[in-house]
């Protein structure tokens, strides 16, 4: 059996849709508490996956929470090893600085439902299967696309939302994996930050109502065509 694991940093933020496909496709799903856990006591490496999910933390927050260190550490060791690597959010913008690339605060929030605005390169990739679908966009934050990396989506509001490393990396600005029939957790959980933002919950609500039919296939979709692309040999050998 297949394995992968994933680093959380808040429960509802999971796998979501992504969960039953991998475990479809015969992965065994192991998640790890990036905030707790002690990630130098398993061997990330060895997985044939690994997922890096999102939080309401930045990327270079490390001097407020230490555990970053460790994260970065175990996403660096990833890369090195040329293995599957997913990031969302957080994840994504992990990715990034362990590849030498800034993160930034834009601003600005990006709370909401809208499609990817595909550059070329994405058109040609997993991330064309959502055909102009309304993704979840949930940050302040974003990221530079790091040297070597394709850039292959953005949005009006945020310019970088996707870049790939050869096949086996994939980052992801937006909440590819968010399940809109799930929204109620993030709505509560994220209850703070929507005030902030003057955001009205029930308007996340009625976009999210509305997109449960189409999104999780087509995010299914999205990931399908990834995850097709690095099975079965879940390892690049060339850029």
């Amino acid at each position: 059996m297949k394995t992968a694991i994933a680093l959380r940093h808040l429960h509802f933020e999971d796998l979501g849709t992504l969960e039953p496909l991998l475990a479809a496709r015969g992965y065994a799903v192991r998640y790890l508490d990036a905030t707790t856990d002690d990630l130098h006591a398993v061997d990330t490496t060895a997985a044939d996956l690994l997922v890096v999910l999102g939080g309401p933390i930045g990327a270079f927050d490390d001097h407020i929470y230490p555990f970053i260190h460790d994260e970065l550490a175990v996403i660096r060791q990833r890369l090195q090893s040329r293995r599957p690597l997913l990031g969302i959010c957080l994840g994504a913008q992990l990715i990034a600085r362990a590849l030498g690339a800034g993160v930034a605060s834009m601003g600005i929030k990006e709370i909401g439902f809208a499609p990817l605005v595909l550059t070329p390169e994405g058109e040609a990739s997993p991330l064309a299967a959502l055909a102009h679908m309304p993704v979840l966009h949930w940050h302040g934050d974003r990221f530079d696309i790091p040297e070597g990396a394709t850039r292959l989506a953005g949005t009006p509001t945020c310019a970088n939302q996707a870049f790939r490393m050869g096949r086996h990396v994939l980052a992801l600005q937006c909440h590819l994996e968010a399940d809109p029939r799930q929204i109620e957790r993030w709505l509560v959980g994220h209850a703070c930050e929507l005030a902030q933002a003057g955001i009205d919950p029930r308007a996340l609500r009625a976009e999210a109502q509305a997109l449960q039919p189409g999104l999780p296939l087509a995010a299914r979709a999205a990931f399908t065509a990834w995850l097709d692309g690095i099975e079965p040999g879940l390892q690049e050998e060339t850029p």
